[in-house]
């Protein structure tokens, strides 16, 4: 069995963002329940409901482990944590801020592919997360890799990971140019499996675009957990919540995205990694209904996936 803990299913900046004054953040600011508060992107997987490995740690990430039981301390132990391992699947600021939460020597393996560890490598406030207890493993691109605890204990789980088109992260822009595209794992996507799983979890929360490998990688995937991060290409400049694109963000448009996997057989289809902008946050939006007739869901916090 392959359990699925979304922790986060927001963009950055979570859902209502600190400085939104937006429609849809208003709402979620006055408990409307059809715009239910979001924190940003992040998951919990297991193979065996104890030992659990973190897919991106947000800087909601404290939130988000106080909010999971599964996450807690167990036993009489002064110290515990169910955490095990994390993966990170970028060096975006809201794929790794959240490591310093976990700074208090407590033993868990970090993977990441060499871009993002070379983030780290180069940010010497990651030293709080002590390297002699927190190994820092280089995640192979297109080969299936055990992952394994601090200690090198198996934790049941086998991931791949493959780049996807994405971009260098937005600290690393050069006085705003847009660098443009990159498949070099500077985003990556990760097809996880555990030994009684009849079909993988597919989690790309970031993504510019759907090739034609990509579309053949996720043909028969369990659940795909998807870039969803913008409705349309230009919801940033129309809301006027800022000059950039989706495709000038890394990201790919939601609605074209259920064009582009349209046909492609799965198990589940939901989209995660949702900014604060998007329509489809609301319940009872057109785009959210559109979403459910093209057989998609949209991620909450919370929500819990078995495969």
């Amino acid at each position: 069995m392959l359990r699925v803990i979304i922790l986060g299913s927001a963009a950055g900046g979570g859902f209502p963002q600190w400085n939104s004054g937006g429609p849809g953040c208003r709402r979620a600011r006055v408990g409307d329940p059809t715009a239910a508060p979001r924190s940003q992107c992040g998951l919990a997987v297991s193979a065996d409901g104890a030992r659990w490995v973190l897919l991106n740690a947000s800087p909601d990430l404290r939130a988000q482990i106080l909010a999971t039981p599964a996450l807690s301390p167990r036993g009489d132990a002064i110290r515990h944590s169910p955490i095990a391992a994390v993966l990170l699947t970028g060096a975006e600021v809201d794929t790794l801020t959240g490591l310093l939460t976990l700074r208090e020597r407590h033993p868990f393996a970090l993977y990441g592919a060499a871009p993002a560890l070379a983030v780290l490598r180069d940010n010497p406030i990651f030293r709080a997360v002590d390297p002699a207890i927190v190994p820092r493993r280089e995640v192979p691109l297109d080969t299936p890799l055990e992952l394994r605890d601090a200690a090198g204990e198996a934790l049941g789980l086998t991931v791949e990971a493959f780049a996807v088109p994405g971009k260098v992260p937005l600290f690393q822009e050069q006085d705003g140019a847009d660098p443009g595209r990159a498949e070099d794992g500077e985003a990556l996507g990760l097809r996880i499996t555990a030994p009684s799983t009849a079909a993988p979890l597919l989690f790309i929360p970031g993504c510019a675009a759907v090739t034609p490998t990509l579309r053949e990688r996720l043909s028969g995937g369990g659940c795909l957990l998807f870039d969803g991060t913008l409705w349309q290409e230009d919801e940033m400049i129309l809301a006027g919540a800022g000059p950039k694109t989706a495709a000038r963000m890394g990201h790919m448009a939601m609605r074209d995205s259920v064009a582009a996997l349209a046909g492609l057989e799965l198990g589940r289809r939901v989209f995660i990694h949702i900014n604060n902008t998007n329509p489809a946050l609301l319940a009872d939006s057109p785009e959210r209904a559109a979403l459910r007739e093209a057989g998609w869901e949209v991620a909450e916090d919370g929500m819990e996936i078995v495969l």
